[in-house]
């Protein structure tokens, strides 16, 4: 294995990678180094998550800097402000020999004055979220004329997070002749476009098999139902008393909830989504780093390149919406050599999507039973009795208390005083487990369909699928284009063949029409239309507009009982069967037999 000196690079960058312990580069670095270095052509990088991207792009970068000129000479975008912070932090260790190198982060949520007296100052590399990175544009702050390098970090994500007019953007402000470098851990659809579209003949560099998941992270499925999700993970949690976990839920709002869920009883919780404040975001991942809490509760972008060492599982407590962020979600435990394990909880009618993710990833996943009363109650008990065996005493500062606690307890028996010890702390468990279901008995259901209804989230149809080569990041970004709110919060999105659904914080219900219908959008020539639906996932078929605008007409009304039509299960389900492709079909060929 060669070390970063054969790599190509001078002492004073060496000299910081020994102080940070970096000994030998990972496959990436070494195959994307010396590329860099030695070709200005562009290249398209894959690797898995944590196997040392940032080194990968940025020690190349630093190398080749010409620190006398103090004009921005490298932009690097990355999807959140976390991984943006991430790599700004990384760049400035590996440069710390380098003092007239200047990095500069960017990004939303922090005070943009002082960012643009950063930049003013002078800063050779720029970082930065594709949002702050457009908005210093349009101010005359960041000036990309001279960018030699363009890194996209993450590009899938950036994606589906809709950001693909921002990167138009930024690309139209940098000039024709510069090295591109788009970095990713997946290589979905989506960014092969963008190679084809913002570089020119790209090398490609790999680091193993295109999506393929780590060796180091095991697979494995817990099969639920909504009644049974939460008590699952709380199982999960305490079979695993020492667990240093990510737990990712789908929306902000289910992430909340289920942080304030843990916390309320007992455990070592917080949560990490975007309604945060950058200073809580900081303080919550400070708590997380230095395990004063075990689990945090997170959406998949606020944990997007996080730098955390030694999870000991990634739980998701539903299945991402784009199956390729399965890959970024395990991607976070298993790293550095360690081993991991994914867990996932699905119910019957989710499982099937666990087949698309074992062919991107080329793992299977391993059916798990959730643990029993006695199974938790064994398993605590023993990490107790380990816990006590291994307690270091401090002899001095307890030795004078010993005298009276030796007398108080001179009556007891060995044995006893062992019995008694351990029940203090384990009395807890055994009270709560002894009576406790058994939560792989799926005998209850959860509705007529099987499927779960989350109360929160505003259902709507729009008249665009994939025929229009709609896409969940394009709809993403048509949503994002309405201006309805910086905070709304974008829930599951079903795309079909002509139409298609997608979820929408209630709280934004009303903006969402309004927006929509006001604005007139178009796509790729076809006018847009949104209506909102009925509540029930479960149906495809769609409500009428007139009287969903209507604060008391349609689907559910608000403050009062269902209309007729919503609560006949019957009419739901010929609804359905009207929507369907074959039936319309059918119904065409019945038409035209009449007709001849």
């Amino acid at each position: 294995m060669s070390t970063f000196l054969e790599l190509g690079l001078k002492d004073p960058i060496n000299k910081a990678l020994t102080d940070l312990g970096y000994e030998n580069p990972t496959v990436i670095q070494e195959k994307a180094i010396p590329q860099i270095l030695s070709s200005t052509e562009d290249l398209k990088a894959f690797a898995q998550t944590g196997t040392g991207k940032t080194a990968a792009f940025s020690l190349p970068i630093i190398e080749q800097v010409d620190e006398d000129d103090k004009q921005t000479q490298a932009i690097i975008l990355s999807p959140t402000r976390e991984l943006a912070v991430q790599i700004g932090n990384n760049i400035e260790s590996f440069s710390k020999y380098l003092p007239s190198l200047k990095t500069v982060t960017v990004y939303g949520g922090a005070n943009i004055e002082q960012q643009i007296k950063q930049l003013k100052r002078g800063a050779q590399i720029v970082v930065g979220t594709p949002g702050r990175t457009v908005d210093l544009i349009r101010r005359r702050a960041l000036k990309l004329q001279n960018v030699k390098w363009l890194v996209l970090d993450e590009a899938d994500e950036m994606l589906n997070m809709g950001f693909k007019e921002e990167l138009d953007k930024v690309l139209a402000a940098t000039p024709k002749e510069k090295q591109t470098l788009l970095f990713s851990a997946t290589f979905p659809k989506e960014v092969e476009a963008i190679a084809r579209n913002y570089m020119t003949n790209p090398v490609e560099v790999t680091s193993g098999q295109k999506n393929q998941g780590s060796d180091n992270v095991s697979h494995e499925y817990y099969i639920v139902n909504e009644k049974t999700r939460y008590p699952a993970l709380k199982r999960v949690a305490d079979v695993n008393p020492d667990i240093y976990a990510i737990i990712f839920c789908r929306t902000r709002r289910e992430t909340q909830e289920i942080a304030d869920l843990l916390m309320k009883d007992g455990y070592s919780a917080d949560a990490l989504h975007g309604d945060l404040s950058q200073l809580q975001r900081d303080s919550v991942m400070e708590k997380f780093r230095k395990k004063n809490i075990q689990m945090l509760v997170a959406t998949d972008v606020a944990a997007r390149g996080l730098d955390v060492d030694n999870l000991t599982h990634v739980i998701n407590h539903k299945l991402p919406d784009q199956i390729e962020n399965y890959n970024h979600r395990s991607g976070r435990t298993g790293r550095a050599g360690n081993k991991g394990v994914s867990i996932v909880f699905v119910t019957k009618k989710e499982k099937r999507r666990l087949f698309s993710i074992e062919r991107i990833l080329k793992k299977k996943f391993k059916e798990t039973l959730i643990p029993s009363g006695k199974e938790i109650c064994e398993k605590q008990l023993f990490y107790l009795i380990n816990k006590v065996e291994n307690t270091e005493v401090n002899q001095n500062e307890i030795e004078k208390f010993l005298p009276s606690i030796y007398e108080k307890l001179d009556g007891l028996s060995r044995e006893e005083l062992i019995q008694k010890f351990v029940s203090i702390e384990f009395n807890s468990f055994l009270s709560y487990y002894e009576k406790a279901p058994d939560l792989n008995n799926l005998s209850l259901r959860e509705n007529s369909r099987g499927r779960s209804v989350n109360e929160n989230m505003s259902r709507f149809f729009i008249n665009l699928g994939r025929k229009d080569r709609l896409n969940p990041a394009k709809l993403i970004g048509i949503i994002n284009e309405q201006g309805i709110g910086s905070n709304v919060e974008i829930g599951a999105i079903d795309i079909l063949d002509t139409f298609s659904f997608f979820e929408i914080d209630k709280d934004f219900e009303e903006q969402t029409l309004t927006s929509f219908e006001d604005n007139k959008s178009d796509f790729n020539g076809r006018t847009i239309n949104v209506e909102i639906t009925k509540t029930d996932r479960g149906s495809s078929g769609r409500s009428r507009r007139g009287g969903n605008r209507s604060r008391n007409g349609g689907g559910r009304r608000r403050g009062g009982k269902p209309d007729k039509f919503s609560s006949n299960k019957d009419f739901g389900r010929r609804k359905d069967d009207f929507s369907s492709k074959k039936f319309r079909e059918g119904f065409g060929r019945k038409r035209k037999k009449k007709m001849m």
